[in-house]
């Protein structure tokens, strides 16, 4: 069964506070928030209700390359052409921790669903794994032999996916820490990567001007898109698993159904190259930015009211759905289509049965922890800077004392 039917996308606000070109945009879960990252070495986190005032964060002494909000929305993670990372408390106050990361410009940063843990890449070629609590180094992957562009938790964050500039998407089991599979298909360097909802699937965007998507299990090529006339630069996922948004260089957004293997939209916002897009996590709106200094908030007006209940339930992916003269594609069937009774009673039996109030509350609890947790880490950082300027000052009176004893 064919997809439904969408309404055409719309604009609906327009974002301007950066001084040169966005390189990455994410919303927070309640939607309420949605973070940017510039050239201009600036983070903004922008608030959906009108007349907000926006937050402007200054840290990083380069680029910003990336942001991504935590699970939770507590937390705002953010990577730099300093070769640092930062995580931030998104609030008018804007403290954050920083660390060194990589010996190179970080080029992305990644919640993992937990929130527990933070995997980045980097020009350094490699994808490291990071403690969220306390920033505690973990592991390192290094099986790239140029320039890591990207790196993605799976959904249930047993799995790693990478794309490079050695024009491969790596496939990383996160517990044995190897490399499962690499995909060698793509003609140029690979510029984004991310898994599909139900975890059983990646699409990758090149500067071949591709989009290709495969299937994890059996590494086999299921969809190529070849609709664009210069380099993809992003992609994301609509939360439902049935369409994919992508940004070029040709200045243009497109939305693909998946359902069917084909075009649905071509949006044209941007003035010069579309560099970074991201749905909302209910896919209600999508974000895009470009080098035009421009963020852009679209309404998808996709069947959201249907979409919301599959991820609310979490459904397992339903019977194969066949795309024309394209590969058999595993992507979950829209609700109330051709649903086979096996998937039906694998569903959770009372997927609703925790009380609305009692499920925010713990959200809540949840979100307030990681936001002390990441107080204290502020505030030891800041302890430490004292002691080693106290340190400082200590041995520098020393050598005064040394010199004016006769």
């Amino acid at each position: 069964m064919a997809a439904p039917c969408p309404e055409d996308p719309s604009l609906e606000r327009h974002f301007k506070g950066h001084r040169d070109a966005i390189t990455s945009v994410d919303f927070s879960l309640n939607t309420k928030q949605l973070a940017s990252g510039s050239m201009d070495s600036c983070l903004m986190v922008w608030h959906m209700k009108p007349q907000s005032r926006a937050y402007r964060f200054a840290g990083h002494k380069d680029a910003v390359t990336c942001v991504n909000f935590s699970p939770s929305g507590h937390l705002l993670a953010s990577g730099s052409r300093d070769k640092t990372v930062r995580i931030w408390i998104p609030n008018v106050k804007g403290e954050s921790t920083v660390f060194r990361a990589h010996t190179a410009t970080v080029r992305s940063v990644h919640f993992c669903s937990d929130g527990q843990s933070l995997v980045t890449a980097s020009d350094d070629k490699t994808v490291k794994v990071w403690s969220t609590h306390r920033q505690k180094f973990l592991f390192s992957l290094s099986q790239h032999i140029n320039w890591v562009r990207c790196a993605r938790f799976s959904p249930d964050g047993r799995l790693i996916v990478s794309a490079s500039d050695d024009k491969t998407v790596k496939l990383w089991d996160k517990t044995s820490r190897e490399c499962v599979h690499s995909y060698c298909e793509h003609g140029g360097f690979v510029t984004y990567v991310d898994f599909h909802p139900s975890g059983t699937c990646i699409a990758a965007a090149s500067m071949d001007n591709t989009v290709k998507v495969w299937d994890v299990r059996t590494h086999r090529l299921l969809q190529h898109y070849q609709l664009h006339s210069a380099a993809v630069n992003a992609l994301s996922f609509h939360p439902s698993g049935n369409y994919l948004l992508t940004a070029s260089s040709d200045s243009t957004l497109k939305i693909l159904d998946l359902m069917e293997g084909r075009l649905l939209y071509t949006l044209h916002g941007h003035q010069g190259p579309a560099t970074t897009v991201a749905f909302s996590r209910t896919g209600e709106y999508f974000a895009s930015g470009g080098s035009d200094e421009q963020v852009m908030v679209w309404k998808s007006n996709f069947d959201v009211v249907d979409y919301g209940e599959v991820i609310k339930v979490h459904r397992p992916p339903a019977p194969l759905a066949t795309s024309g003269n394209l590969p058999e594609v595993d992507f979950p069937v829209p609700p109330g289509g051709g649903r086979s009774q096996e998937s039906v009673q694998s569903q959770p039996q009372e997927p609703i049965s925790m009380p609305q109030t009692l499920t925010s509350t713990l959200e809540h609890i949840v979100g307030q922890l990681d936001v002390l947790t990441q107080t204290v880490s502020i505030l030891e950082q800041r302890l430490t800077l004292t002691e080693d300027k106290l340190k400082q000052c200590l041995e520098n009176q020393q050598l005064i004392m040394q010199r004016t004893t006769p």
